[in-house]
């Protein structure tokens, strides 16, 4: 119960309750395992359960009618997808599937109403919480539309990199298990201007790329692209 309520507490939805509460809501997580390639849920599927990653790695994807699938985001270690189904049963807006192995807390939305009901400082401190995120969501789509292929690919590849430091990867060298084209729709470019760029990087010592995954060298330089 203790980890399960330190990890709640590291998730930006949650950060703004308190011990008590967050310990209320660690009593309605229930671990769920996905082995890797696994579809956790579908765009369009009943909203009933929101996720946090205790282990592993998943991605959401938008997909088309015609086969093609856009890359939306990359979860890690202490992210959460699904969260509306705390609040409402609208359907899924983008599909998730495991990249690896994944560990998770499962909370099903109709729990959190109900601790909603008996506890209404919860819904009050969640709503502080997502009002957080959209206002980083906001921010960050501000500054991509000024941004240029090179800084937001560049922008991406730092988000991935803390990502890999929060789980225990080092200064220098850092793994990142991700494909051009995920890079390229992660930062809103086409996979051939990505794919430019990630090479002009290579040249310069600062990554070494591979079949689906990327090594950063000097995750510092990266930042000197991004403005």
């Amino acid at each position: 119960m203790e980890t399960t309520t330190h990890l709640l507490g590291t998730v930006p939805v949650f950060e703004a309750l308190g011990p008590a509460d967050l310990e209320r809501v660690a009593q309605v997580a229930v671990p769920r395992r996905f082995p890797a390639q696994h579809v956790i849920f579908r765009e369009g599927d009943a909203s009933d359960t929101c996720y946090i990653v205790r282990q592993g790695h998943a991605r959401a994807i938008s997909e088309h009618a015609d086969g093609r699938s856009i890359a939306l985001a990359h979860f890690g270690p202490g992210d959460i997808f699904g969260e509306l189904a705390m609040f409402d049963d609208e359907t899924r807006s983008a599909t998730v599937e495991a990249l690896d192995d994944v560990e998770t807390l499962a909370i099903l939305g109709s729990d959190m109403h109900r601790l909603m009901r008996e506890h209404p400082d919860i819904a009050v401190r969640l709503v502080v919480g997502l009002g957080r995120r959209l206002r980083e969501a906001n921010a960050r789509l501000a500054r991509q539309s000024f941004q240029t292929v090179q800084s937001r690919v560049a922008e991406v590849l730092v988000q991935l990199v803390e990502q890999a430091r929060a789980e225990g990867a080092g200064e220098r060298d850092v793994l990142v298990k991700i494909t051009q084209a995920d890079i390229a729709q992660l930062a809103g470019s086409s996979r051939e201007s990505a794919s430019r760029f990630l090479a002009v990087l290579e040249r310069a010592g600062v990554v070494t790329q591979g079949r689906g995954r990327v090594t950063v060298h000097e995750p510092e330089s990266l930042r000197g692209y991004i403005y």
